[in-house]
C-alpha cells in the first residue's frame, strides 16, 4: 500500500467526519499528529455475529485503512465484552453470557472463546484488518476496579450491599449530563433497569437514574472477581472506560460504534471518564446507523438476525442464495455508514450481482496492458481513428484520485467512491475498443491509484482475480483480432457472419455489446 507521508497529507484536502457530540461534520484534526487513538466497541460474545455486527466492523475498519493511508499512525483498539453485559442492557438480572453458556451447557469462559473465534473468523472472511488492540474486559479488572475507586474517592460514586452505583446527581452539580444522546435525566429511569425493583422499595440505588460500575455477585453468579466490596463483577460502561484511557490515555481521537450504544454506554462512558480525568473520553463521537430488517432493528435481542454463516452459507429460510463476503462488503459500503442500511434478499442479491460486474469490470482494467507500438503511434492513430491521444476523464489517474478522495474526506462517503469506480469502468471501455490509446506509463499509473482505494482502503482483495496477468493479456489480445473481424464483416454488409460470430461468443459466456462507440465486451 502506497502512503502519504504525514506532511504531504496536510496538503490535502481534509478528511471530515460527522461528529455525534456537535451533531456536525467536523474537519478532522489530530490531538497528537501524527498519531491517531481510535476506540470501537466490540462485540459481547455470547453468540454467532451476525450482519449487524458486520456493519461497524467494515465501517472502522475503512475508517482505519483510510486513515493509514493518509499518514497518519493509527493505534486502533476494538474490545471484547466477555462479562457484565447484563440482558436488557440493564443494571438487574443475568449476565448475557452467562445466561447463554447455562443454556449451552458450557463454562462460560468456554462460550467467549467459542464466539470470539466465530467474530474473528467472520471478520477475516469480510475482508477486515485485526485492531491494534484486542483487550478483554475479563482481562482488566484491576483497571476497573482502580477507576471505580477513583470514582469514590471523588465522590461520584457510592457503595451499596457489595454494589457500586455512578451518583449522577452528584455528577451533574459539576457537569452537564446528556451532551451525547440529548437525555434528560427524567427520562433515564426506564434506561436505568430497575424499576422493578425501586417500585418495591428495594432497589440498592439513591436514584433509579444511577447506573452500576461494581455488581454484587448473587451466590448462583458464576463470573465473580475479588474487590474491595466483595465478589462481584463490573457493569457494562466501566470496561470501555477504563481500558480506553489504559491504551489510549484521555482524551483520544475517535471512539466509534452503532448508534444503538449512544444511549445509554456511550453517554455513561463520557460521564465516567470525565468525572474521573476531569476531561471527555474523546474528541470525535463517530455512530454508524443500524442494518434494519422489515424497518426494525436487526439485533439477538429482537430474534431477527441472520448469522453471517448463514448468509455465507444460504441457509438461512429468508436468502434464496449464498452469499459471498466481500459482496457482503460491498452490500454494506454501497450505503453512507450514517443512513440506515435494510436488509432484504433481494436488495442483497441485487448488490451481489452488481459486485460481481464491478469485480469483473476491475479485473479487466487491471489486466489491461497496452501495446507499445500503439501507444508510440498515438497521433496516427489519433488521425486514422478519429479517437483523441492522452487521458482525459476519470481515466486521468490524477483526476480519478482527486475524485476519490474527495468522496472519502466528505465523512467517508463510500457509495460515491464505488459509483466512482463504476464510471471508470464505463471509461475504460473507451480503450477497450480502440478508440483511446493509452501508453503504458500512463496505465500504470492509473492501475496503481485504483489499487489503493479499491483494495488498500475500501479492502476488496483483487488478487485471485488478476493473478494471471499474462493470460488476461492473450484473451485481450485474441478478443481485439475477432471483433476486428466480426467488425469487417459488419463493414461488408456480412450480417449472417456477424451475427454468428456474436453468438458463439455469448455461448462461450463472453457478452458482446454493440454501441455507437462500436464494439465491447466483457465475460458473464
Amino acid at each position: 500500500m502506497r502512503q502519504s507521508t504525514f506532511s504531504e497529507s496536510l496538503a490535502k484536502e481534509s478528511l471530515h467526519l460527522y461528529n455525534t457530540l456537535s451533531r456536525t461534520k467536523e474537519p478532522f484534526v489530530a490531538l497528537r499528529p501524527p498519531h491517531v487513538g481510535m476506540y470501537v466497541c466490540g462485540p459481547t460474545v455470547y453468540g454467532a455475529p451476525h450482519l449487524g455486527h458486520a456493519r461497524p466492523y467494515v465501517t472502522f475498519d475503512v475508517l482505519n485503512r483510510y486513515l493509514r493511508y493518509l499518514g497518519y499512525k493509527v493505534r486502533y483498539v476494538r474490545n471484547i465484552t466477555d462479562v457484565g453485559h447484563l440482558v436488557d442492557d440493564a443494571d438487574e438480572g443475568e449476565d448475557k453470557i452467562a445466561r447463554r453458556a447455562r443454556l449451552e451447557k458450557k463454562e462460560p469462559m468456554e462460550l467467549v472463546q467459542l464466539y470470539t473465534l466465530a467474530f474473528h473468523k467472520a471478520m477475516d472472511l469480510l475482508g477486515n484488518q485485526p485492531p491494534s488492540i484486542e483487550p478483554r474486559a475479563s482481562g482488566h479488572i484491576p483497571e476497573q476496579i482502580e477507576m471505580i475507586e477513583g470514582l469514590i474517592r471523588k465522590g461520584f460514586a457510592y457503595e451499596s450491599n457489595g454494589s457500586v452505583y455512578f451518583d449522577l446527581e452528584a455528577y451533574r452539580l459539576k457537569y452537564p449530563y446528556g451532551v451525547l444522546s440529548g437525555r434528560v435525566v427524567d427520562e433515564l429511569v426506564a434506561g436505568a433497569g430497575n424499576e422493578r425493583r425501586a417500585l418495591a422499595g428495594q432497589s440498592e440505588k439513591r436514584k433509579p437514574e444511577d447506573f452500576a460500575l461494581w455488581k454484587n455477585a448473587e451466590p448462583e453468579h458464576i463470573m465473580r472477581w475479588n474487590s474491595p466490596w466483595g465478589q462481584g463483577f463490573p457493569g457494562w460502561h466501566i470496561e470501555c472506560s477504563a481500558m480506553g484511557v489504559k491504551y489510549l490515555d484521555a482524551p483520544f481521537d475517535i471512539h466509534g460504534g452503532g448508534m444503538d450504544l449512544l444511549f445509554p454506554h456511550h453517554e455513561s462512558e463520557i460521564a465516567q471518564t470525565t468525572a474521573c480525568h476531569n476531561c471527555a473520553p474523546c474528541r470525535y463521537w463517530v455512530h454508524n446507523n443500524m442494518v434494519t430488517i422489515n424497518g426494525q432493528k436487526m439485533g439477538k435481542s429482537l430474534d431477527n438476525f441472520i448469522n453471517l454463516d448463514d448468509l455465507f452459507a444460504g441457509t438461512h429460510p429468508l436468502l434464496s442464495q449464498a452469499y459471498d463476503p466481500l459482496s457482503i462488503r460491498f452490500f454494506i459500503l454501497q450505503a453512507q455508514y450514517r443512513s440506515t442500511l435494510d436488509f432484504s434478499d433481494s436488495a442483497l442479491s441485487a448488490s451481489a450481482k452488481g459486485y460481481k460486474r464491478w469485480v469483473q469490470g476491475l479485473k479487466e482494467l487491471l489486466a489491461y496492458n497496452p501495446v507499445k507500438s500503439e501507444a508510440h503511434s498515438v497521433t496516427h492513430s489519433h488521425k486514422r481513428q478519429g479517437t483523441r491521444p492522452g487521458l482525459e476523464g476519470l481515466l486521468n489517474s490524477t483526476l480519478f484520485e482527486a475524485k476519490a478522495q474527495t468522496a472519502l474526506n466528505d465523512d467517508l462517503n463510500t457509495p460515491v467512491l464505488i459509483a466512482l469506480v463504476y464510471e471508470l469502468l464505463n471509461e475504460f471501455q473507451t480503450v477497450k475498443s480502440g478508440k483511446i490509446v493509452v501508453s503504458p506509463a500512463d496505465w500504470d499509473d492509473l492501475k496503481t491509484k485504483v489499487k489503493v482505494y479499491v483494495t488498500d482502503i475500501l479492502g476488496f482483495d483483487l488478487s485471485d482475480e488478476v493473478s494471471d496477468t499474462s493470460l488476461s493479456s492473450a484473451l485481450e489480445a485474441s478478443m481485439k483480432l475477432i471483433l476486428d473481424l466480426r467488425q469487417q464483416a459488419k463493414d461488408s454488409k456480412n450480417w449472417a457472419q456477424s451475427d454468428l460470430i456474436r453468438d458463439a461468443l455469448n455461448e462461450a459466456g463472453i457478452k458482446v455489446m454493440d454501441d455507437k462507440e462500436g464494439s465491447r465486451w466483457s465475460l458473464g
